[in-house]
């Protein structure tokens, strides 16, 4: 936090700019009761320290990223207006800013011509893209792979759409031979293709399904919530990147800058290669959108009030650190890629663990080594917590057996699924920390390791 004290003045000299532009308005100064502001200001900060340490490297536990100190900067100076991106109205140089931060993500994924926006995060991003590919395909079943994000199955619930999921490989990828066995029905409208699984990092395998779409009729959707902006990184294995290389020939993507583009929550952006989609997005709104005869942000999109101030802190990170492959934005990614392979490679060389399988961006998933899944699960949950005592916080995650019985062929499953480690190394900071992070795991083991399970 000692960089954002230093740049409180960066902050006040940009707010003294930002009210240079209205000074030709009677003078005016909402009265506010210091002392009481700094009073419950500090009773808040009190409060905010009941929670893990997320900026920190010794945090790599969930996927909670620290936003960048630019992008906490624009959006506080963005909030002294407070625009709302519905209408141009209600936030006019915010909504330019929008297109324009949203335009360089779509070049990020190739495509010069794009219809899209800014949302709330993820879950809304895919409501929408889903929504779309309901009305184009005259409603057909939607399948994604086991490991997708759960919210798939709810947003077809909220949408009426039928969800069906297909199996994985042992790399938690859709399995495209199960795939083309689910697409012999003929009633499949939409594929979602996850690049990036929440769980693992697994990335499915967008070459092959791109050719099962050559022979079958359906839409491809992209999730790349949390992995997207590993388009830009050169450091993915062979499979992976020929995976990013196409994602240009989906119809849709999602992508949230809040996970890995360095923003503050909530900030998701969905995106559609074909912009004639905006026709089901078309609603009049006569007292909103008179302010111009642009194209307003709330006439394609389904959420109304959006915060303009999300635009912005976007915009400002990507002016300091622009979406392209080499630059430090795309190798402070690389890094956390790098760091999870080292991880990976210092469980595999150790007696005591098992890894579930190599990561394919910077997620890492292993397990304490046991006879027994019920003893993994129960040693999983142990050191996932004299870990937390000893300063260093991972997650914890539950996979099938059917998942981990190739990897784990001389596991007894006594049980149909696993509690496992798992680690999410999305701070390029955590490149330089691996070691003291394994010193850290080292030692929370070795005080288990009394249990001859461990040892």
């Amino acid at each position: 936090m000692i960089i954002e004290i230093q740049s409180l003045n960066v902050l006040h000299d940009a707010l003294e700019r930002l009210e240079e532009g209205f000074s030709d308005l009677p003078e005016y100064s909402p009265s506010v009761d210091l002392e009481a502001l700094q009073r419950v200001m500090v009773e808040v900060a009190d409060r905010m320290q009941d929670n893990y340490p997320y900026p920190h490297p010794m945090y790599c536990g969930q996927m909670l990223k620290p936003p960048h100190p630019i992008a906490r900067l624009a959006y506080a100076l963005a909030l002294w207006i407070n625009p709302n991106n519905h209408a141009l109205d209600g936030g006019r140089a915010s909504s330019v800013m929008e297109k324009e931060a949203v335009a360089e993500i779509a070049g990020m994924f190739g495509w010069e011509t794009h219809m899209g926006h800014l949302c709330s995060g993820g879950t809304m991003a895919n409501l929408e893209a889903l929504w779309i590919a309901g009305n184009l395909t005259s409603r057909k079943k939607v399948v994604a792979s086991k490991q997708a994000h759960y919210t798939h199955e709810r947003i077809c619930g909220v949408l009426g759409l039928e969800f069906e999921s297909v199996p994985c490989d042992s790399r938690a990828r859709m399995d495209p031979v199960a795939l083309k066995a689910r697409l012999d029905n003929g009633d499949v409208g939409t594929v979602v293709v996850t690049m990036g699984t929440t769980a693992t990092g697994s990335v499915d395998p967008l070459p092959e399904i791109l050719k099962l779409r050559s022979q079958y009729d359906f839409r491809i959707h992209a999730d790349a919530a949390y992995g997207g902006f590993f388009k830009l990184v050169d450091n993915l294995d062979p499979e992976t990147l020929s995976a990013f290389e196409c994602i240009h020939e989906v119809d849709s993507i999602v992508v949230d800058p809040h996970k890995h583009g360095l923003q503050p929550y909530g900030c998701g952006c969905v995106l559609f290669k074909d912009p004639a989609v905006g026709r089901f997005y078309k609603h009049d709104s006569p007292y909103t959108y008179f302010s111009s005869k642009e194209l307003h942000l709330g006439e394609i999109s389904l959420e109304c009030s959006r915060p303009g101030a999300s635009a912005v802190a976007l915009w400002a990170t990507q002016r300091l650190l622009p979406l392209v492959p080499k630059g430090q934005f795309a190798n402070d990614l690389g890094k956390s890629r790098k760091a999870a392979i080292r991880l990976h490679e210092m469980i595999q060389d150790d007696p005591r663990f098992m890894a579930a399988m190599a990561p394919e961006l910077d997620i890492v998933v292993w397990a304490p080594k046991a006879k027994r899944a019920s003893e993994i699960s129960s040693l999983s949950k142990a050191i996932f917590e004299e870990s937390a005592a000893q300063g260093l916080h991972f997650a914890i995650a539950s996979f099938s057996a059917s998942l981990l019985k190739h990897q784990w062929s001389d596991i007894e499953w006594d049980q149909q699924d696993v509690t496992c480690l798992r680690s999410c190394l999305m701070k390029p900071e955590h490149l330089d920390w691996i070691e003291r992070i394994w010193q850290a795991l080292d030692k929370a083991t070795k005080t288990l390791g009394k249990t001859p399970i461990i040892e």
